[in-house]
């Protein structure tokens, strides 16, 4: 434990402890003092807690402590789900998580039929999506990308853990249908782009199945009625 004072890590150990959500880095780093390397105090702290029943956990630029993978299933609880989430609402995350960022015009064109406002909605309130700026064309749209909380909840440390078009279509997940040549024609750029380790940013391959494959057991999407699109904060 050379260079962490022990009263800067326990105060970062008790935080994330404390925390329902990820924190994120900058958060963590306003309390300590200034000069303090949050980096080498996480780092000794995921260590730390890698053999013990909860491991520290990076999702993005946030950190959690999350059950230890190989004992969570004598954990889990199954729970009846009321409404299962809609198809566009599956569809529009499974855009968004692989076309990011993007525009609800370029989401509308990738699905071929209109978007319904409350599926961007119920997604953002949810805390799957966030805006991403706004793209410099005429209207200035607000582009949307995903969220640390969507990385958190699939268990990704990075947007480009995300399955390829081989891992998709091997677990059944691809569908048949008009959409698929959309895949087909962006399907090599997504398996070159993750081999060279960049964030893909142009392929899109809606997932199928159970939807709960895709959104948490608890989250009931529907497609909604146009209520008015949520505001754009700023950029993260």
């Amino acid at each position: 434990m050379s260079g962490i004072q022990k009263n800067h890590l326990r105060l970062i150990e008790a935080f994330l402890f404390a925390s329902a959500e990820p924190v994120t880095e900058r958060v963590l780093a306003a309390r300590l003092p200034e000069g303090t390397d949050l980096k080498l105090i996480l780092k000794h702290l995921e260590e730390t807690y890698a053999g013990r029943g909860v491991n520290l956990v990076r999702s993005g630029k946030s950190w959690a402590f999350r059950t230890a993978p190989d004992i969570s299933e004598q954990l889990n609880k199954e729970v009846e789900v009321g409404r299962a989430p809609s198809r566009a609402a599956i569809e529009t995350l499974a855009i968004i998580a692989y076309h990011q960022p993007v525009t609800r015009a370029e989401i509308e064109e990738i699905r071929g039929v209109s978007l319904s406002k409350g599926t961007l909605d119920v997604l953002f309130e949810a805390g799957w999506i966030k805006p991403r700026g706004r793209k410099q064309t005429p209207g200035r749209p607000t582009m949307w990308g995903t969220s640390d909380a969507f990385l958190d909840h699939f268990g990704l440390s990075n947007i480009r853990d995300l399955p390829g078009m081989d891992e998709l279509k091997a677990a059944g997940l691809l569908e048949s249908g008009p959409a698929i040549n959309v895949y087909r024609e962006s399907g090599d750029l997504l398996t070159r782009d993750k081999a060279n380790g960049e964030a893909d940013a142009a392929a899109v391959q809606p997932i199928g199945g159970e939807a709960d494959s895709v959104l948490p057991e608890d989250a009931a999407f529907d497609e909604g009625t146009d209520s008015p699109e949520p505001l754009d904060p700023e950029a993260g």
